[in-house]
């Protein structure tokens, strides 16, 4: 059995975070571990409080893992400041993890804040170049290029600034303030476009942690980074089509929709 470690924040509604990633990674048929950055007290609504692990526990929970039960892949979410992002990278080095997906948590789909600003920095160069595929969204993107990004012209110069000549490739998704479901992937050059149909659905919450996990699940079956992308988006689209409707606000998806 394939082996997933996601190392992420806990969702404490269950939509996003830690919870939807085991979700995920269980609908592959494949095993999840967890390491837990933080814990937040949220919902549907909004993010309420957060609590952060110590950079240390967060080394002691990788130890645990790597020392006993060797993931095949490793998906990272939600690392709110600079020392649990050092800890996590030295941590990786240190065991040669393989096949890593970051899918950087800067901003909740409410609108909270999840990352300290000078985290930014660190996560940009201490966590990215140890990734595979990194997957930001548009408001994410924006951030990491330092410019608006208002149309398909935009995506595709923000995926070649964000990426360069860098190690890893970037999937900017759609979704967030153009209205279409199409998710752009830059790899050392190459590009593709990767086209989905938009669904009117509100309920969303999770959509970033379910979509990286799921890659993390086709990189560990040694599929290429592009099948990988297109097996996750049609997984992320059968979860939305479900129409799940739970909770006040952006409810979760139907992981187990199959």
């Amino acid at each position: 059995m394939l082996k997933i470690l996601t190392i992420a924040g806990s969702d404490s509604s269950g939509g996003a975070g830690i919870q939807a990633d085991i979700k995920t990674i269980a609908a592959h048929r494949m095993y999840a571990m967890s390491v837990i950055t933080v814990l937040t007290a949220q919902n549907t609504t909004g993010v309420f409080a957060i609590q952060e692990a110590t950079p240390e526990f967060v080394g002691q929970q990788m130890d645990a893992v790597f020392t006993d039960i060797f993931p095949d892949a490793v998906k990272i979410g939600m690392v709110s400041n600079t020392g649990i992002i050092a800890i996590i990278a030295e941590k990786l080095r240190f065991y040669g993890a393989r096949n890593i997906v970051v899918d950087p948590v800067m901003i909740a789909a409410s609108g909270a804040n999840l990352l300290s600003g000078d985290a930014v920095g660190a996560l940009t160069e201490v966590l990215f170049p140890l990734a595979r595929i990194i997957t930001p969204n548009i408001p994410e993107s924006e951030v990491l290029c330092g410019f608006p990004i208002k149309s398909e012209d935009g995506v595709s110069l923000a995926a070649r600034a964000i990426g360069g000549d860098r190690p890893y490739a970037v999937l900017i998704k759609g979704g967030h303030g153009i209205k279409d479901a199409d998710d752009f992937l830059y790899d050392g050059g190459k590009t593709q476009w990767f086209r989905g149909k938009y669904i009117e659905n509100p309920n969303t919450h999770g959509t970033g942690c379910t979509l990286s996990s799921a890659i993390a699940c086709r990189l560990a079956e040694g599929k290429s980074l592009e099948e990988s992308v297109l097996y996750a988006k049609e997984y992320l689209t059968g979860a939305i089509e479900v129409m799940l409707n739970l909770g006040a606000g952006a409810g979760p998806l139907d992981h187990m929709f199959k």
